[in-house]
C-alpha cells in the first residue's frame, strides 16, 4: 500500500523541531521514528499513532480513531486515525503529541 505524500509532508513539518526523528518505510507506509522508536506514520491516507497501552482505550474513544489491525489482529497501543480526524492542524498536532508523550517515556534506542 502506498502512503499519501501530502500527509507525510505535513507530519514531517509538524515534527521538524523534534530531535531524533528519522523516517523508515514499513507497514506498507512511512513511519516516523523518534529516538529509534516508532512514533507516528502514514499508511495510505491514514495516520498511524503509537499511543501506548495505557492510553490505548482513550485514544480509540476519540472520533475517527480505530484499532490498528493491518495483520488482522489489533496491535494494542497503536491506532489508525482517518483523515477527518486530523484535517485541522491542531488535531494533527494533538495526535502527534499523544505519540510523543508515550515515546518520551521509553529509553532511547542506540
Amino acid at each position: 500500500m502506498a502512503f499519501d505524500e501530502g500527509v507525510a509532508q505535513i507530519v514531517r513539518e509538524t515534527l521538524a523541531d523534534q530531535h531524533g526523528v528519522t523516517e523508515k518505510k514499513m507497514f506498507g507506509g512511512l513511519a516516523f521514528m523518534v529516538h529509534g522508536h516508532m512514533c507516528v506514520g502514514v499508511v495510505g491516507s491514514e495516520l498511524m499513532v503509537r499511543v501506548g497501552p495505557e492510553a490505548y482505550e482513550d485514544a480509540l474513544a476519540l472520533p475517527h480513531a480505530r484499532k490498528m489491525d493491518f495483520t488482522g489482529k489489533a496491535m494494542r497501543g497503536f491506532v489508525y486515525v482517518a483523515q477527518e480526524g486530523f484535517e485541522w492542524d491542531a488535531d494533527l498536532k494533538a495526535w502527534i503529541e499523544k505519540a510523543l508523550e508515550f515515546i518520551m517515556s521509553l529509553p532511547a534506542k542506540a
